[in-house]
C-alpha cells in the first residue's frame, strides 16, 4: 500500500537566509503567510507530521488545530546540521571558506561542512523516518512540514537525479510538493 506524502517547506524565518540547519529560528509574518497560502484548497490530510524546529512545528500546531488533525513531531526530519557554517550565507562563506563551499556544492555527499553532519548520514536519517511513516500510515495522506534540505533529498530521489545534483533541486519557502511512498521505499513525485 502507498503512502501519499505532501511536503511543505517552512516559510521565511526571522534571521533570514543562509544555512539555518539546526538553528531554531521563528517564522516572520511573511513566512506564516507563505505557509498559509500554500495549503489553501489543498488536502484533505489524515494527519500532520513536522520537524520539531519551531519554523515548522508552530505552523503544524496551528494547522492541526484548525483542521482537527493529529500532529506528531519527528526529529529525524530536521534539516541537515551545517556545523560551523550554520547561520552563514553562501556569500559570507565565499569570503571565509570558498574552497569548502565549492566542494560542497559540487558534491555534498563527498564534502562535509566543518563540524557538520555528513549528507550520507542525513540521507539515512531522513529515509529511515520516511520508512517509519510508511509503516505507520500506509494508505493515508500525510502533510509533512519540514525543511529545504529534507525536501531536496526526497525530491532528488523521486526524480532519479544523481546524488551530485541534490542541491540543484529548487524548493522555495512555502513550497508544496507531493510524493507517493511505496512499501519498498520507492518515491514517486506527483499527485
Amino acid at each position: 500500500m502507498t503512502l501519499r506524502l505532501d511536503l511543505l517547506r517552512h516559510g521565511e524565518t526571522e534571521l533570514g537566509g543562509g544555512l539555518r540547519g539546526s538553528l531554531d529560528d521563528a517564522l516572520t509574518a511573511n513566512g506564516w503567510a507563505q505557509m498559509r497560502a500554500a495549503v489553501v484548497a489543498q488536502g484533505p490530510w489524515d494527519r500532520l507530521v513536522s520537524s520539531p524546529l519551531q519554523r515548522c512545528a508552530r505552523f503544524a500546531e496551528e494547522l492541526g488545530a484548525q483542521l482537527k488533525l493529529p500532529v506528531s513531531l519527528e526529529k529525524d526530519l530536521q534539516e541537515l546540521h551545517f556545523g560551523a557554517w550554520e547561520g552563514h550565507s553562501a556569500a559570507a562563506l565565499m569570503e571565509t571558506d570558498a574552497e569548502g563551499l565549492g566542494l560542497f556544492w559540487a558534491d555534498p555527499y563527498r564534502f562535509t561542512p566543518p563540524e557538520g553532519e555528513p549528507v550520507s548520514a542525513f540521507s539515512d536519517r531522513v529515509l529511515g523516518a520516511v520508512a517509519r511513516l510508511h509503516q505507520a500510515y500506509a494508505g493515508e495522506r500525510v502533510l509533512l512540514i519540514s525543511h529545504g534540505g529534507v525536501m531536496r533529498l526526497l525530491l532528488a530521489r523521486a526524480r532519479g537525479l544523481p546524488r551530485e545534483q541534490l542541491l540543484n533541486v529548487e524548493v522555495g519557502h512555502g513550497g508544496l510538493f507531493s510524493l507517493h511512498v511505496d512499501a519498498d521505499g520507492t518515491l514517486t513525485e506527483g499527485v
